[in-house]
């Protein structure tokens, strides 16, 4: 017991002893770490005062003073811009989700019709009228065809804000004018304006994304208005089921649509201009407020100063529409209406007219099919926004393209004689949905992205017009055609012909199409276009 106690006294006096010498060393300990945090805050510091004075340096002289008094100025803003990093993308994401909503309408007015046409037709006196059923879908396509073509003229004119503005006028206007009509003609002429503004929106979006976003998430978010597309298909199903049940549900889809229409056109009024636009216009001053809202004031002048690379070149004068089909603006011109023609005798919306005959066949309810091949498409959108900005447009083009082609080929098998018929159900419905799932992985969302991107600034809204109206003619002319070609030619053959028209387009991607990842729009016009 004696010694349990003595034990016990001896080890407490060890530990006195040590919290005794830990506190004699814990002043030198603390000096040590003070100098050494001192030092640290001191380097940091430093670093800070140098990045804010060379900052100012900058804020102090004007866009014009920069590049005209190139000897005097201090060192280049664009490498004071690679020390600072990337610009914050939240920045600029606002401004994006509202122009993508003029992709929800586009989509959303694309499939409208599908699930409340038989009602309709029933209510305004025309059911049974094959012609009539065909020109409410094709209609809204003529009236697309037009505003298309007429986009970039507008985007240049008016800017893009304004330009997105007029896009959701006559969408509204058209909404109202279909949702209260009492017979066919009344349905036509809201079409016709619907679609007016579904060409006016797509060019002036994918302009809108490649003039405001970081380089380094330009993919990204140019996928953005691809999914919102996407959304807008599968929120016209949903909400257009009850119409089969419901009398004058039909009217409910079309007021639907004027409720996103007026918030574009309302929330458009707080969003940030192009400063592209602004400083083609020579409203530099407003440029460089712009760029601060979107990138933030340390990038200012090194986003002004990339700009001036190729803006710097081009004289502030009206571009005339020879100078779009020869010369050195030619070549991205015929690579951007090419890749949209390829887009379009891919097959994707012959796929789209004639999956829901497929299902049928297959006993699969036109509800469950249709929302099979929504999904489809939407996770393919989404694995294609996660990997542009990682694998690069040309990538994902080439493969997506690719994969079409196997998809097209599975399906002439599904329509041979090679198989059963239980075979052959299967064979053309997962053919059918891997169509969907390859095209939305590049051949949906980079045409439009890429064609933003590698168009000059100064031909780019109406370039980008040009090659729209060429994506809805060939669009109108697929539409038109599929059907009697299905009968004359059958689907082993046709389906032969998509498939060589996608493995087309991967030869001409891999020989024409240059990579814009992480690249700017400058950078990209540089290399492209021949110096003059």
């Amino acid at each position: 017991m004696i010694l349990h106690c003595q034990s016990v006294v001896e080890f407490s006096s060890s530990i006195v002893h040590l919290l005794i010498w830990t506190q004699s060393r814990l002043p030198e300990k603390a000096q040590i770490l003070a100098r050494f945090r001192g030092r640290i805050l001191s380097t940091s510091a430093m670093r800070e005062r140098h990045l804010e004075n060379s900052y100012y340096a900058y804020k102090r002289l004007s866009s014009k003073d920069f590049l005209d008094d190139r000897e005097d100025a201090p060192p280049d803003p664009i490498e004071i811009s690679k020390d600072i990093g990337n610009p914050p993308w939240r920045r600029s994401l606002v401004h994006i989700l509202v122009a993508t909503i003029s992709s929800l309408l586009f989509g959303y007015h694309l499939g409208v019709v599908n699930e409340t046409l038989e009602s309709i037709s029933r209510d305004l006196g025309f059911s049974g009228n094959t012609l009539a059923e065909g020109l409410v879908v094709s209609t809204c396509l003529g009236g697309a065809f037009v505003g298309s073509l007429f986009s970039g003229w507008v985007a240049d004119g008016v800017g893009r804000r304004r330009a997105f503005q007029l896009c959701a006028l006559p969408m509204i206007v058209g909404a109202s004018v279909s949702a209260t009509t009492k017979n066919l003609w009344g349905m036509l002429l809201g079409r016709l304006l619907v679609g007016t503004g579904m060409g006016l929106g797509p060019p002036v979006a994918a302009l809108y994304v490649a003039e405001v976003s970081p380089a380094y998430v330009r993919g990204t978010y140019g996928s953005l208005t691809q999914i919102a597309t996407c959304f807008g298909l599968m929120g016209s199903l949903y909400i257009g089921m009850p119409a089969k049940t419901t009398m004058g549900w039909w009217r409910i889809c079309f007021w639907v649509s004027a409720i996103p229409a007026a918030s574009l056109a309302i929330l458009m009024e707080f969003c940030a201009e192009s400063p592209y636009w602004l400083l083609k216009s020579g409203r530099s001053a407003e440029a460089e407020v712009e760029f601060e809202r979107l990138l933030g004031a340390l990038h200012v002048k090194s986003a002004m100063a990339d700009l001036s690379k190729s803006d710097g070149r081009d004289e502030v004068e009206k571009v005339k529409f020879t100078e779009l089909l020869y010369g050195r603006h030619f070549k991205v011109v015929f690579i951007g209406s090419t890749l949209f023609a390829l887009q379009q005798l891919s097959g994707i919306n012959a796929v789209f007219y004639f999956s829901s005959t497929v299902f049928k066949s297959a006993g699969v309810p036109s509800d469950f099919a249709n929302t099979c091949v929504g999904l489809c498409n939407l996770f393919g959108s989404v694995v294609a926004m996660i990997l542009m900005d990682r694998l690069g447009r040309r990538v994902l083009l080439m493969g997506s393209f690719f994969g079409m082609a196997v998809s097209m080929c599975i399906q002439a098998v599904g329509a041979s004689s090679l198989v059963s018929s239980s075979q052959s159900v299967y064979l053309s419905v997962g053919g059918i949905l891997l169509v969907v799932l390859t095209f939305a992985l590049g051949a949906g969302p980079v045409p439009g992205l890429l064609l933003s991107e590698i168009l000059p600034s100064r031909i780019r809204a109406k370039a980008m017009a040009v090659c729209m109206a060429v994506h809805w003619v060939v669009n109108f002319f697929v539409g038109l055609l599929f059907l009697r070609l299905l009968e004359q030619i059958g689907p082993l053959v046709l389906y032969t012909v998509f498939s060589s028209f996608c493995m087309l387009a991967v030869i001409f991607v891999k020989k024409n199409v240059l990579e814009t990842k992480g690249k700017s729009l400058q950078e990209i016009e540089i290399a492209l276009i021949p110096q003059v």
